[in-house]
């Protein structure tokens, strides 16, 4: 029990120091439009899953094909938004942010699955919240359309989760992923056609390497909640933002007052206390 634990909590520092990086590298290609950035990062990670899907001989076409659909255009407008994001905010905010996508979720949760929000979950969603609001309100460098931004993508992530919660285990997590990517890779594309830049030098390597990191990632995040409850490890994907910061910091030399780390520490705070509360209900 003890070894799966340390194996998982190892799982996810691999994947949050993974997202992290791509993070990094799509922060630091910014001078490309972040429709070419979906379309690298949804074509990387596709060819993964398409040499995984025929090598198990699984259906590319899966079975709830219009969710599956779904699924595929909100992450990738989701994406998208979070790209865009990052052209005006530090990329550590912008990442923090992005994680309000479960609060999103719970509320579609309620609208469209009839599920039920407790009075302590919604405290916790206003501490979360209340770090949007200092974010904005106390540090003068948060640009209001990044936040704008970012706050769309993380509705349009809430959305995913629940689609997600509405396919189930009626399709293969790597179904699900090769829908995302290939229709990210088509609107990615399309979009970027009157806006493409062409790639020089290391450039190449570094747009390539997103797709393939952003796998490694999810793959990373996906073993470590097979072998440990999700109370365990779900906390520790709040190390992204640890990470990022960092990235931002040393790499872009961002500035993070106290108030910005004050606003992401109730943004993760918020996030965390409901995760352990759900976690706890659930058992």
């Amino acid at each position: 029990m003890m070894k799966d634990l340390q194996k998982a909590i190892l799982f996810m520092l691999f994947s949050t120091l993974a997202f992290a990086i791509m993070n990094g590298v799509v922060k630091y290609l910014s001078d490309f439009s972040a429709f070419q950035l979906v379309f690298f990062r949804s074509i990387g990670s596709l060819i993964i899953t398409m040499i995984y899907l025929n090598f198990k001989k699984i259906s590319i076409l899966g079975n709830k094909r219009w969710l599956l659909i779904a699924r595929g255009v909100f992450g990738s407008i989701s994406l998208l938004l979070f790209f865009l994001s990052l052209k005006y905010l530090p990329v550590g905010t912008a990442v923090t942010l992005r994680y309000l996508s479960p609060i999103f979720a719970a509320v579609f949760a309620v609208i469209w699955l009839k599920e039920r929000i407790k009075p302590i979950q919604w405290l916790f969603f206003l501490i979360a919240f209340s770090g949007v609001f200092i974010l904005k309100g106390y540090d003068e460098n948060i640009s209001l359309i990044g936040i704008g931004l970012v706050l769309l993508s993380a509705l349009g992530m809430g959305l995913v989760f629940v689609v997600i919660s509405k396919i189930g285990k009626q399709d293969h997590p790597m179904v699900i992923i090769n829908y995302f990517m290939a229709i990210g890779v088509i609107i990615g594309g399309l979009l970027s056609i009157n806006n493409w830049i062409q790639p020089v030098g290391v450039e190449w390597l570094l747009l390539a390497s997103l797709g393939i990191v952003g796998f490694i990632g999810q793959l990373f995040m996906t073993r470590s909640f097979q072998i440990a409850s999700t109370s365990l490890v779900a906390p520790l994907k709040y190390l992204e933002v640890i990470f990022t910061v960092l990235i931002g910091a040393t790499w872009f030399m961002e500035i993070y007052t106290i108030w910005s780390v004050l606003g992401i520490a109730l943004v993760i705070i918020g996030l965390v206390l409901n995760i352990l509360y759900k976690s706890k209900r659930s058992l």
